[in-house]
């Protein structure tokens, strides 16, 4: 089974990787950690060597558990959602894994709401977990 886990570092994050565990094991699958960033000109290279190394956490933390694991840090002129949507629709993903956080209704109107598109728009099943 081909398994995306959506990771930014956050705690709902953290939670979503070990449901996403779970699933790897239970269901003998691969976790593939996608963190994605829109390219803009305020991007920072430490920004995105932040996110590398939030990626290697993880795949050192697969490795420990003898789950097969790859990362990847996408950088592309997308909405966040668009790209992982894409992402997993590219790549054949059989399952998204992705924490969801409490967002106000005002919040979503100024930021979106990133687990909400990837929710309704990808093509294989979401798994949430807040």
């Amino acid at each position: 089974m081909k398994i995306m886990l959506c990771y930014d570092g956050s705690e709902e994050a953290k939670r979503a990787l070990n449901l996403a565990q779970i699933h790897a094991k239970a269901f003998a699958g691969r976790i593939f950690a996608i963190t994605a960033m829109k390219s803009t000109s305020e991007l920072e290279l430490r920004e995105i060597e932040q996110a590398e190394r939030l990626l290697r956490d993880v795949e050192k933390d697969c490795k420990g558990k003898q789950i097969d694991c790859e990362t990847l840090a996408l950088v592309q002129d997308l909405e966040i959602g668009e790209s992982l949507v894409q992402y997993a629709k590219d790549n054949n993903m059989e399952e998204v894994v992705i924490g969801i956080r409490k967002t106000s209704k005002v919040g979503k109107i100024l930021f979106g709401s990133t687990a909400q598109y990837v929710i309704l728009e990808s093509e294989c099943p979401v798994a949430t977990i807040k």
